[in-house]
């Protein structure tokens, strides 16, 4: 059970009370109301049927829980991020693509199957709801170890800097195998381009591309976390110039090789949002401002984001006489991409884990397993006869596609139940009582908040490569040490 003290909400000051109120109802007047009026408001070819009506109350729900997420007194960080992706590429994008009668990707199948679609987000997005309210009704269980000798899970300092020794070894050999950091600057397509050269990718396996990419940068990355953490919360590692020093050379491992010149735009969020909730574990207004800023970006910024994808000459900029064209003709096919893989669904039937299987064992080359099922995404665009097939599957579309509508109920009331309990475990880790600068929890809810973006969107065999690098990397790292010695080098000296 959690003590009173944990229980109770934490204290605001008096200014942010009133500063709250204050931007209570214009912040939810503009996201359930404002927004989606302007967009209903545009000139468009869009038919006005069931699936509009359907995609607005979605729109206006999501709406209602992100601004729920942004003016709750605590800070919910995986959860604010499922909303925030579900406002904006599963309500607001689709949305404008109804209104306007256009979408990024065909659609294929008949209008009921948009209609089912919508429907079946929106089961996900209330089971989602009812996951984190069981959740919310379960108290944590207290701070006393399971087992004696065994605390909460830190990351061990020699350890540490073994992932410190390989982040740089590791990533240096992704540069030099490269061809040096200038193609780092470039543009994504030289950067595959650079892969592909270098030899590890064979035959229609990506297994050898997933592995080279997912430890030249998720080891640099998770090294940075860590020790970002001991500089905000250590003062004893302040002034230590070792620990200062190896921060900076891990800040320039980290721009050559998770810059936004040669990644893709969710890995760079990823990056981004990891790092700043890292960074201010407990500033309110740091939440705050990512859920809302991020809404404003990926709305008016982040169509216009793949600048760095292609080379000069293969780089062709967006062109639009409105602001919310780009979101009816660029990236956000989520949708869309969901009811072709009902009608997909329907005349084949669902798959019953088959393509889970493939994801989770992603590491498996298809030399070996004769019959490894392709990406979601894939599977469909080439059913469809697209020519580019890079297509996105969101969760809902992974999860439908294997188990069905109650196999996806019960995974978003799965997921939701496990956002809310891990939110609540970063709070208390990021308190004054928690385990301190080395906490592994206070490090790994940032890192999956940013990743959300990539798990949510799909499709789940490009999206698990870098998370099991991550699990390797926190494996190493981690140690379940006695209480007592946790309290040693803890806060400020």
């Amino acid at each position: 059970m959690m003590s009173a003290r944990e229980a109770a909400p934490p204290a605001r000051p008096m200014a942010w009370a009133m500063l709250s109120r204050a931007l209570a109802a214009p912040l939810v007047l503009a996201l359930v109301c404002f927004l989606p009026a302007v967009i209903a408001a545009q000139p468009g070819d869009g038919v006005r049927d069931t699936a509009y009506w359907l995609q607005l109350v979605l729109t206006c729900y999501a709406g209602v829980r992100l601004a729920t997420m942004i003016l709750s007194t605590r800070r919910r960080l995986l959860q604010g991020v499922f909303w925030m992706f579900v406002y904006i590429a599963m309500g607001v994008a689709p949305f404008v693509q109804l209104v306007l009668g256009r979408t990024p990707t065909p659609m294929v199948g008949p209008r009921s199957d948009l209609v089912t679609a919508v429907a079946l987000v929106l089961l996900g997005c209330a089971a989602f709801d009812l996951g984190a309210l069981l959740a919310s009704r379960r108290p944590l269980r207290a701070r006393t170890p399971v087992r004696p000798g065994r605390g909460p899970a830190v990351a061990h300092p020699v350890r540490l800097r073994v992932l410190v020794v390989l982040a740089f070894v590791a990533s240096g050999y992704y540069v030099v195998r490269l061809g040096g950091p200038a193609v780092f600057f470039s543009s994504r397509q030289e950067i595959s381009a650079s892969v592909a050269a270098s030899g590890v990718v064979s035959g229609q396996s990506n297994v050898g591309s997933a592995f080279l990419k997912g430890f030249g940068t998720v080891p640099a990355l998770l090294a940075l976390l860590f020790y970002t953490r001991r500089l905000v919360t250590s003062r004893r590692a302040r002034r230590s110039p070792s620990t200062v020093l190896v921060w900076a050379g891990l800040v320039a491992l980290n721009v050559v090789v998770n810059n936004p010149f040669s990644n893709a735009r969710y890995w760079f969020l990823t990056v981004l949002v990891s790092l700043l909730f890292t960074a201010f574990p407990s500033s309110a207004a740091m939440y705050r401002s990512v859920l809302a800023v991020g809404v404003v970006g990926a709305l008016v910024l982040f169509p216009y984001a793949d600048r760095f994808r292609y080379d000069s000459p293969g780089y062709r900029p967006v062109e639009s006489s409105s602001v919310f064209e780009p979101l009816a003709t660029k990236d956000y096919d989520q949708t869309v991409m969901f009811a072709n893989a009902i009608t997909w669904v329907d005349g084949r039937g669902h798959t019953y884990g088959h393509q889970l299987a493939g994801s989770v064992l992603f590491f498996v080359p298809r030399s070996v397993w004769d019959g490894k099922p392709e990406d979601t995404g894939v599977r469909v665009g080439q059913w469809m006869g697209m020519s580019m097939t890079n297509l996105s599957a969101p969760l809902w579309t992974e999860v439908w596609v294997d188990f069905g509508a109650p196999g996806l109920a019960g995974a978003f009331a799965l997921l939701g139940y496990a956002a809310a309990r891990a939110d609540r475990r970063f709070a208390r880790a990021v308190s004054r009582a928690g385990p301190g600068p080395g906490s592994v929890l206070a490090v790994t809810v940032p890192l999956v908040a940013g990743y959300t973006f990539i798990l949510l969107r799909g499709p789940l065999l490009q999206a698990v490569g870098k998370p099991a690098v991550a699990a390797l990397c926190l494996l190493l790292v981690t140690s379940l040490r006695p209480t007592g010695v946790r309290a040693r080098g803890r806060g400020p000296r």
